[in-house]
């Protein structure tokens, strides 16, 4: 009988507490849509690891970002998806 482990998952960590030299700002954009689905969607901590206070601090940002139009709030806003016209 062989003795099998459970599948053990890789401990997650905060990259903003790891590293503060990334800057979590609406002006960085590139940063932001690493926690932003394709959809649009914010990205959970549970999924990412981030820690509760600097996803709180991700989440102002996101929308901060999204009014300025900088990220979008969904697929259909981008310019990559094209709207299918009635012809």
């Amino acid at each position: 009988m062989s003795l099998r482990r459970k599948f053990a998952p890789r401990r997650k960590y905060c990259r903003f507490c790891e590293n503060s030299e990334i800057p979590l700002n609406y002006k960085h954009p590139e940063v932001l849509n690493d926690f932003v689905t394709d959809r649009g969607k914010i990205i959970a901590s549970r999924i990412t690891g981030t820690c509760a206070k600097h996803q709180r601090a991700l989440t102002r940002e996101i929308k901060r970002a999204r009014q300025m139009a900088l990220i979008f709030y969904t697929a259909t806003h981008s310019t990559d998806v094209l709207k299918k016209s009635r012809v």
